[in-house]
């Protein structure tokens, strides 16, 4: 089955990055990298979620590749990183180290910008050397630390055992998406975004979602379903900000308070009354200004700090 290709045109097309590389993990994983804007600028990198790949942050690599240099990457199995045998948390914080390494100078320091999975990529780094060497503050969107399965709101019914079953069912489901039809269009609607967003946001999302091939989705959602980062989030020492939609399915605020809550050196939580889980797409603007005040906070004039090789 041809997969779908993201939008081509607006605000969600992604643009064509001005160098690509492909990074080599711990294990030999191959990951592929896009780096826009710069050469010098303040560094931003941007960790997607479970099912998505680097044309999710379109929004906020146009809104910040002119005065920034943007790092995304696809996360394993994901967009053009070729699927592993190997998925677990430990995994995707061996890539994350990989590309920070690959891609930032000694000393240098980003704002790291995790959303669902790729938050939960950041708890999983979060006390490795080379993450804190390489990270001068993290954004943290629509994201949690375990008992993803159990607080879900996919499933519109009474928390408990049997909500949290089907859950699991319904999330970790081998059953092919398909083609980008109307029907799938609500489907993904219902279970990622508010009811408000537009029809533009919903084609971008699900274009992206269902190009994820289903065997990479069974597999990383196996591993979101079994997820435990709760004594991770005291290890992100950085100043962290976080970010939520009040509507969101999938991690709803009940993660985002306790994250808040946790977190060593919080600087602030923001709740987005109506937004669901996409919420880099849902809000583009806020989620872009958000990093530009961490960059101009914390990175934009970080003293250098050499990177012990082999940390």
């Amino acid at each position: 089955m041809r997969r779908p290709t993201p939008v081509a045109t607006g605000p969600y097309a992604p643009p064509a990055p001005d160098r690509e590389l492909t990074v080599l993990s711990a294990d030999g994983a191959r990951l592929h990298v896009e780096v826009h804007g710069p050469e010098g600028a303040p560094p931003v990198v941007l960790v997607h979620g479970w099912t998505c790949s680097t044309a999710f942050w379109a929004a906020q690599i146009r809104g910040l590749a002119a005065d920034h240099r943007v790092i995304a990457y696809d996360q394993r199995g994901h967009g053009r990183s070729p699927a592993s045998p190997t998925c677990s948390t430990e995994a995707l914080a061996d890539d994350l180290e990989a590309v920070l390494a690959a891609t930032l100078t000694p000393g240098e320091r980003a704002v790291v910008v995790g959303h669902s999975m790729g938050g939960m990529t950041v708890l999983a780094a979060a006390a490795r050397p080379r993450f804190r060497a390489h990270t001068a503050a993290v954004l943290l969107c629509s994201t949690g630390s375990g008992r993803l399965v159990s607080e879900s709101l996919v499933v519109p019914m009474r928390a408990g055992r049997l909500r949290t079953w089907l859950t699991a069912r319904v999330l970790g489901s081998r059953a092919p998406l398909g083609p980008v039809t109307p029907a799938a269009r609500r489907i993904l609607k219902y279970a990622t975004m508010g009811a408000a967003s537009t029809p533009a946001m919903v084609e971008a999302c699900a274009r992206v979602v269902h190009a994820c091939p289903r065997e990479v989705r069974h597999a990383w959602s196996r591993v979101l379903e079994r997820l435990d980062l709760e004594d991770a989030v005291r290890e992100l020492t950085v100043p962290t900000a976080v970010v939520v939609g009040t509507a969101d399915r999938l991690t709803p605020p009940v993660h985002a308070r306790a994250l808040v809550a946790a977190l060593p050196h919080c600087v602030g939580g923001t709740e987005l009354p109506g937004l669901g889980h996409m919420t880099p797409v849902e809000a583009p603007e806020l989620v872009t200004g958000k990093i530009r005040e961490l960059v101009t906070a914390y990175a934009a004039d970080t003293p250098n700090e050499p990177v012990k090789e082999g940390a």
